[in-house]
């Protein structure tokens, strides 16, 4: 696996698999972007174009590289998407057999070289990759929303994982211009684990009425410099994403504190997801 990274794919175009398209084109990466559901895919395209042009208004972004950023991206089918690629980044939704079976599919395509990553936020690497026939290519690379913002990326290593494919994935990420830091294949890694018992508690606090939403996210904004409170940050990730991930830690390590407040499935279940449906914890615009 000594191939240096070109072309790199990523799979699923929602809010985090767009962003990493992005980033990626951004760092001079060929990018190809897909998806199962082409209306998804198109409207990928569209929010890559006005996060960029947002970049340009405020200064942050050149023109030129905006116009050679769209030059790298392409938006195609997974057979297009995995043509001559180095790296495949998946950003699908958090099921591990739904993972699983992306995985086996991949590797039937694709070269023995190319390094195969998940996004995931919880799911443990090792299980992904489970069934690969080179495990050592499996790795975690999760990256946060939003993504072209976000400095961090987490590189999650299971005990097949190739170290070759350790160093060559925070390399990647270093040239996108993000910060690496490099954890064991442990449930809920380091900042899942981190920061889902800070939104957890919150969103008990706001269940047993401790105080509003704004100032539970006001005691951390200001009280402890939190660029952004966990029940606002909650509604940006999605409240759903932030409940599978609860299940998840709360399966695997059977601790009270990653048990699901019922505030959370109640918002859940009633389609209350954040941001991305209009409501959460707080109201947000169409």
């Amino acid at each position: 696996m000594s191939r240096s990274i070109r072309k790199i794919a990523v799979i699923g175009a929602g809010t985090m698999g767009h962003g990493i398209a992005q980033v990626a084109a951004m760092a001079g990466y060929e990018a190809c972007l897909t998806d199962t559901n082409e209306e998804t895919l198109n409207s990928a395209l569209s929010h890559i174009t006005a996060n960029l042009q947002a970049g340009v208004d405020r200064g942050v972004v050149s023109s030129d590289l905006k116009e050679v950023t769209i030059s790298r991206l392409a938006i195609g089918t997974l057979s297009e998407a995995l043509v001559k690629v180095d790296l495949v980044v998946e950003a699908i939704v958090e099921d591990l057999a739904i993972k699983q079976a992306l995985m086996l599919e991949i590797e039937r395509r694709v070269s023995k070289e190319t390094i195969l990553a998940s996004n995931t936020s919880s799911l443990p690497i090792r299980k992904i990759g489970s069934g690969l026939v080179h495990p050592g290519r499996m790795i975690g690379m999760h990256f946060f929303n939003p993504v072209h913002i976000m400095k961090l990326v987490e590189v999650v290593v299971s005990e097949k994982t190739s170290m070759k494919v350790r160093d060559a994935v925070v390399a990647c990420a270093g040239k996108m211009g993000k910060e690496a830091i490099v954890v064991k294949d442990v449930p809920g890694f380091a900042t899942s684990r981190l920061g889902v018992v800070i939104g957890l508690e919150a969103i008990r606090m706001l269940e047993q009425e401790v105080a509003s939403a704004e100032d539970i996210d006001k005691a951390m904004e200001l009280g402890y410099k939190h660029p952004m409170g966990p029940l606002r940050l909650t509604d940006l990730v999605g409240l759903d994403v932030r409940l599978a991930i609860a299940r998840t830690l709360h399966e695997e390590l059977g601790a009270e504190q990653f048990r699901p407040p019922a505030l959370l499935e109640k918002k859940v279940a009633a389609g209350e997801l954040g941001r991305k449906s209009g409501r959460g914890f707080y109201k947000w615009p169409e």
